[in-house]
């Protein structure tokens, strides 16, 4: 168990907790922390959120948790965006996973968290197998005098707000859908590193991303913003293959606007808003140019009211 945010551990026993992955922080997660935050306002307690690292499937399945919508660092600032007062991570090892429910309930939330009271969704599942459900936890938590409070499914626009959703949209490029599900732009993270430096001969230098950790958006253009020394700019952004180049290696490349200086070897987040088109092949440079100036006046548009 280990505190991700300032603090001590020991303040936080007798809190209100919120347990699960919590991936993507989407309008599911950001209606469950606003019911934990005004129960534990209402009883004077912490509002604490307990996820997991790493995601159980990771262990769990063979071909390991399906692809993150956020690292844990992501994870940890967008919930305390929401006026969360905690985050804390269980550290997820063989030992946590053969847990069964009533186990992890009494070793876990009685224990160590001394928790006054639960908020989850309707299909938390906790124990060895996923033998524990919000009927078990009610019983549970009866027993042991503590509040639980089950908050409904969340729809937006008629869809079921999950991840899982989430990441169909986002391999479908479908990124402005998946955005108003998740309630915030999508960040891509990644360490900048070299590149063929094209770009810059075209007068459109970019910075190249690498060991990105998330799931990337299905190819094409999109516009987003990037905090660079204190200040939010406008990006435009390449996600796949240069075909004009005859490459077929997918990439990340970033054209930050109004920005000029060295970013080699750091790390940095692209908030995506929107796509703007989809990869084609160009016929000749200028013709390329020609677009690049097209996408970089559209981003400019997209990012502007997010800027005001």
């Amino acid at each position: 168990m280990r505190l991700l945010t300032p603090g001590n551990l020991s303040d936080l026993r007798g809190g209100f907790f919120a347990i699960g992955n919590f991936d993507g922080v989407h309008r599911g997660h950001r209606a469950m922390v606003a019911t934990l935050t005004e129960r534990a306002r209402q009883m004077q307690r912490r509002a604490v959120v307990v996820t997991f690292d790493p995601h159980p499937l990771a262990l769990l399945r063979t071909g390991g948790a399906p692809p993150a919508l956020t690292t844990l660092e992501n994870r940890v600032e967008l919930l305390h965006e929401l006026g969360v007062d905690a985050v804390i991570a269980l550290t997820t090892d063989w030992d946590l996973l053969r847990l069964t429910a009533e186990q992890f309930f009494s070793q876990i939330i009685v224990e160590q968290l001394a928790a006054a009271g639960l908020v989850e969704g309707p299909n938390f599942y906790f124990g060895k197998d996923r033998g524990g459900n919000i009927t078990l936890l009610r019983q549970l938590c009866q027993s042991h005098g503590m509040a639980l409070t089950v908050i409904e499914p969340i729809t937006w626009d008629g869809q079921w707000v999950s991840s899982s959703a989430i990441r169909s949209l986002l391999t479908a490029g479908d990124l402005q859908a998946a955005v108003d599900l998740l309630g915030h732009p999508y960040r891509v993270s990644g360490v900048v590193v070299h590149g063929a430096e094209r770009g810059r001969t075209l007068g459109f230098p970019t910075a190249n991303l690498s060991q990105i950790a998330t799931l990337l958006p299905g190819h094409g253009v999109y516009a987003g913003l990037i905090e660079l020394e204190g200040r939010r700019l406008p990006v435009a952004v390449n996600i796949g293959p240069n075909p004009t180049f005859g490459e077929e290696q997918t990439k990340v490349e970033a054209h930050v606007l109004d920005f000029q200086g060295d970013l080699y070897g750091q790390v940095v987040g692209l908030d995506l808003l929107t796509r703007l088109r989809s990869l084609q092949k160009f016929g000749s440079l200028a013709e390329l140019q020609r677009q690049l100036h097209h996408d970089l006046e559209a981003t400019r548009t997209v990012t502007a009211a997010a800027l005001r």
